[in-house]
């Protein structure tokens, strides 16, 4: 049977395309990405008073696709205008609250967390991602070479958004406790940077950290997905529901570095409630545990549904 194709519109931010991506995957589609670009007016004016117009964005579209995954503000606009234009012959899934008429799409999947309900709307626990157990296990040898203790505790680190800014008195406190709790108890750690962590925190951590630890200074996908593999316990920041998500698929102990926000919170908070109660998360603070949950797969539950639902539909 030829496979479904498909368009992935993101604005390219690593959260972002995980999600799409993991979809796109877990349906078995020959995808395509496109990075949304919307032109400079445009950029300033939310969705829902932007005209569904292809002079909004830059993009000249002229794949042949089955299925549009758009994810983030800048690809609701596309999403809606490629569907509007094709009509039936494409079906077309949004990820995250696209902050206008649900209508406007086949299938709406947002987390939980968020709070978002309607007849197409598909809830997650967390965010949904691209990341699956054979592909941690094909990659847990790349950092095995530089491993010299039984146990490993592997930091994630994520960067500034609106609500953390980072600063580096609030990195040093986390610094501190990974210290206490793990190094102190003889774990190696694994330091695993992200796009949106800043130059000066992995200087931070190569500063702070003596030579037994293994500070990963620039992104490495292979590194990312080996220490998941590798370690005994993950610690995540918690700037990033998604990589939270993404460790939550080992079954692994998770804790999250949590920091003073710097404006309210309230979906992050919603969110570390969620995972608390699912006995995923708890917070990094001055103490060793470690505790088992079922590992959380929401891309396949998810995917399964549309997969039932691609069946009856009518691509004409």
């Amino acid at each position: 049977m030829t496979k479904l194709k498909g368009l992935l519109l993101t604005e390219g931010m690593h959260g972002m395309i995980s999600q799409v991506e993991g979809l796109a995957k877990s349906l078995n589609l020959d995808f395509i990405h496109e990075k949304i670009e919307i032109n400079n007016f445009w950029k300033l004016i939310p969705p829902k008073f932007t005209p569904i117009k292809n002079f909004v964005f830059k993009n000249n579209i002229d794949e042949n696709f089955d299925i549009v995954i758009s994810c983030g503000r800048k690809s609701v606009i596309p999403s809606i205008y490629l569907k509007k234009k094709f009509k039936n012959k494409i079906m077309n899934i949004h990820i995250q609250d696209p902050k206008v008429s649900l209508k406007n799409f086949d299938f709406i999947i947002a987390p939980e967390h968020d709070g978002l309900t309607g007849s197409n709307v598909l809830n997650s626990k967390g965010a949904i991602h691209y990341l699956r157990d054979d592909e941690l296990s094909q990659n847990i040898d790349y950092l095995k070479p530089h491993i010299k203790k039984e146990k490993i505790a592997t930091l994630i680190m994520g960067g500034p958004n609106k609500y953390y800014n980072f600063d580096e008195k609030s990195v040093e406190q986390i610094f501190l406790r990974i210290y206490n709790i793990f190094i102190k108890k003889n774990f190696q750690l694994i330091f695993i940077p992200s796009l949106r962590t800043p130059q000066n925190i992995i200087n931070l951590a190569k500063k702070y950290f003596d030579k037994n630890q293994l500070i990963i200074t620039e992104v490495d996908k292979k590194a990312y997905l080996s220490a998941l593999k590798l370690s005994n316990h993950i610690i995540v920041t918690c700037d990033s529901t998604s990589m939270i998500s993404e460790a939550a698929m080992t079954g692994k102990p998770i804790y999250v570095a949590q920091m003073t926000p710097v404006k309210k919170n309230s979906r992050f908070k919603k969110f570390f409630e969620l995972f608390k109660s699912l006995n995923i998360i708890r917070d990094l603070e001055n103490s060793l545990e470690t505790w088992d949950y079922n590992k959380l797969n929401e891309t396949d539950r998810i995917s399964g549904y549309i997969k039932e639902k691609l069946k009856n539909y009518d691509f004409s």
